[in-house]
């Protein structure tokens, strides 16, 4: 298993708090060319973008970085994370579906899916068919997702007002307070007690309620907690209205910051389904590999109408013989 960083190193001067580690694998002692079929899903988000390359339907390869000012370059940057270790191109892809915020600007896409179809096939594959209930924690915004055994959509509800309650609201906090965004979660249970939510998690006014808590004696895990806490309030709320059935699952990159999943889960009551710790799997990754899934099947669909016209045609071509 190789695990390695497919973005900029920062320097302590120019460091990002608000960045997640951008990362790529590839599945060790694989032979792509092998496979009779590669199939690419991109999920261009308002903040990252992934890309997951799957070979006859496994997982062969996948890159997450941070989304630029162009989607085209950022799902390219991505697939390219993602393949050029395996001296994989895109001529050697049989089909590829884009995903996500920008997935109408994937260039080598030959369709899109919607991320909320996304995230459901992805979940499925990654949680089990068990999964019933998706909350999928983007960058701007949340989704509540109810799924069948299959991983097909049956319900969804979401929230896209504001930043507040999603992962951009989330790097404003790191930001502010300069703290390593993966080491929030962490530290938001490092306190004495538990704070009372902050009133407000408006990325607008996080700057200046974050400086006045501090001036006002709090540590900075507190205010970290009191933010967490917040959070979970409002995507608690959210999935209230749709309600939950077990099993349940979280996808996006707040999956990643236990300060706030873990209280989710005390206010909603219900444990959420963890990966086991030695998986390569990630859950920020979900949606490029529903749209990967998504590709393998349909590629499979095309082959299998194309041999049935091949196969119409040998039959007319015998009779008028």
């Amino acid at each position: 298993m190789k695990t390695e960083t497919c973005g900029e190193d920062m320097t302590d001067e120019k460091r990002e708090y608000w960045r997640w580690s951008e990362k790529t694998w590839q599945a060790p002692g694989s032979d792509w060319r092998k496979a009779t079929a590669i199939t690419v899903g991109v999920d261009v988000g308002s903040v990252s973008s992934q890309a997951v390359i799957l070979a006859d339907g496994k997982l062969l390869a996948f890159c997450s970085t941070r989304t630029g000012s162009s989607s085209p370059d950022s799902a390219l940057r991505a697939f390219r994370g993602a393949s050029e270790p395996l001296g994989l191109t895109l001529d050697d892809i049989s089909y590829a579906v884009g995903t996500g915020y920008g997935r109408v600007n994937v260039p080598f896409a030959q369709r899109t899916i919607t991320e909320i179809a996304c995230h459901a096939r992805g979940a499925n594959y990654m949680a089990g068919p068990s999964v019933r209930t998706i909350l999928d924690m983007g960058g701007q915004d949340c989704k509540v997702i109810r799924c069948d055994e299959r991983g097909k959509v049956l319900n969804f509800i979401m929230n896209d007002k504001c930043a507040a309650g999603t992962g951009r609201g989330m790097e404003v906090i790191a930001d502010v307070l300069a703290v390593p965004i993966e080491e929030i979660g962490p530290r938001s249970f490092d306190v004495d007690e538990e704070p009372p939510p902050v009133s407000n998690v408006c990325t607008v006014f996080a700057k200046s309620e974050a400086t006045s808590l501090l001036r006002a004696g709090w540590s900075v895990n507190r205010v970290l907690a009191a933010y967490c806490a917040a959070m979970a309030q409002r995507v608690a709320g959210l999935i209230e209205r749709l309600g939950v059935e077990r099993e349940f699952f979280i996808t996006g990159g707040i999956g990643k910051n236990v300060g706030v999943t873990r209280r989710i889960e005390r206010l909603i009551g219900v444990e959420a389904v963890k990966l086991p710790p030695d998986s390569v799997l990630d859950p920020q990754i979900a949606g490029a590999l529903g749209a990967a899934l998504f590709a393998h099947s349909l590629y499979k669909k095309a082959q299998q109408a194309k041999e049935e016209v091949e196969e119409s045609a040998s039959r007319s071509s015998a009779a008028d013989g």
